[in-house]
């Protein structure tokens, strides 16, 4: 009896140890873009809880805030050294690593709702474009993600195109500011920390900044009284990606949990800041000070048009920013979406 009993007792530590060695082998390192006071970070850690209990704790995720280990724009390297097993951030950050992740992570004025954006990604080629991209760096692709069609903040009435002309507009480089040159505006370099002071101080007159519910909570329609609103410019593909190696060590029913963990997180982010964008543009039509601007969809066409000339520019800055310049008009013009 007792040496059944011990038989028993050095299973079960043996089971234990099985079980803790599996999920050392699955502990991931994740770099989020986003703060961790931020609607978005708090929503990416529902993900990763959600992770954790579909694989019975064999993928234990430690999701870290923008800034924790490297900066947002390193984060492709730091993956591929072997830093940060994985990142959850905005593909159009490492622009500067190749100019197709610009384009493809914010084709600034093509897509005037999130589904549009998924429908290209997971069905209309975007996901097998993102897969190759990110080939030659160690990383693996795990599914897309977006945010929400980003609101304007302007100090300024902005009704159509020609109220951009001078407008003194803060904007990422790149793409975005490119576009908003050729439409008139005269864009700015301004980190995201210093926009509510600089439209504050009269620095800037506009900014491009994040969706309207963030906007509103952090005050900014409060100094910018005439924000567009819905949005029509940018709506930025925010990818979860992890380490090829981490990626291939995993059996298939784990990389199947993390491929249908992040379409169910992509409908999740998107429809909570919906609704709370909802909410956010009910609570700034209240205030008599602030006047929501709705560009008509004549206005919006001439936006999309002048975006649409420099995304042939900007394509021409490398064979991968042509093939994502290829593959996104053609899936535009054949859903009647240009």
């Amino acid at each position: 009896m007792k040496t059944m009993t011990r038989t028993l007792i050095a299973a079960a530590v043996t089971g234990l140890v099985s079980m803790s060695a599996m999920a050392a082998d699955f502990k991931l390192k994740i770099q989020s873009s986003d703060p961790s006071g931020d609607r978005n970070f708090q929503i990416q850690q529902s993900w990763v809880d959600r992770v954790e209990k579909m694989s019975g704790g064999r993928i234990d995720i430690d999701l870290l805030p923008v800034g924790a280990v490297v900066k947002h724009t390193e984060t492709l390297s730091a993956i591929k050294m072997g830093i940060l097993d994985g990142h959850v951030t905005a593909t159009e950050f490492f622009s500067g690593q190749d100019p197709a992740f610009g384009l493809l992570g914010n084709m600034v004025g093509a897509w005037s709702d999130t589904t549009q954006l998924l429908q290209y990604m997971n069905y209309g080629g975007g996901n097998e474009l993102l897969t190759e991209l990110y080939k030659p760096y160690g990383v693996h692709f795990v599914g897309a993600s977006t945010t929400g069609v980003e609101s304007l903040v302007s100090k300024k009435p902005l009704d159509g195109v020609a109220d951009l002309k001078g407008l003194k507009l803060r904007a990422p480089e790149g793409l975005v500011q490119q576009v908003f040159a050729a439409a008139g505006a005269t864009p700015v370099n301004l980190p995201g920390s210093e926009v509510f002071t600089g439209l504050s101080k009269g620095v800037i007159d506009a900014a491009d900044y994040t969706v309207f519910s963030t906007n509103q909570k952090a005050g900014m329609n409060d100094v910018a009284v005439h924000p567009v609103q819905p949005g029509f410019h940018s709506l930025p593909l925010i990818d979860i990606s992890i380490s090829q190696k981490k990626w291939d060590k995993m059996p298939a029913d784990l990389q199947q949990i993390l491929e249908t963990s992040v379409r169910d997180f992509s409908y999740d982010i998107t429809t909570q800041l919906k609704i709370a964008d909802q909410a956010a543009v009910k609570e700034a039509s209240a205030n008599p000070k602030i006047t929501i601007h709705n560009w008509s969809d004549e206005e919006r066409k001439k936006f999309r048009e002048i975006a649409r000339s420099q995304w042939k520019v900007f394509a021409e800055r490398s064979p991968n920013a042509q093939k994502v310049y290829d593959s996104v008009t053609t899936f535009l013009e054949q859903n009647d979406l240009l």
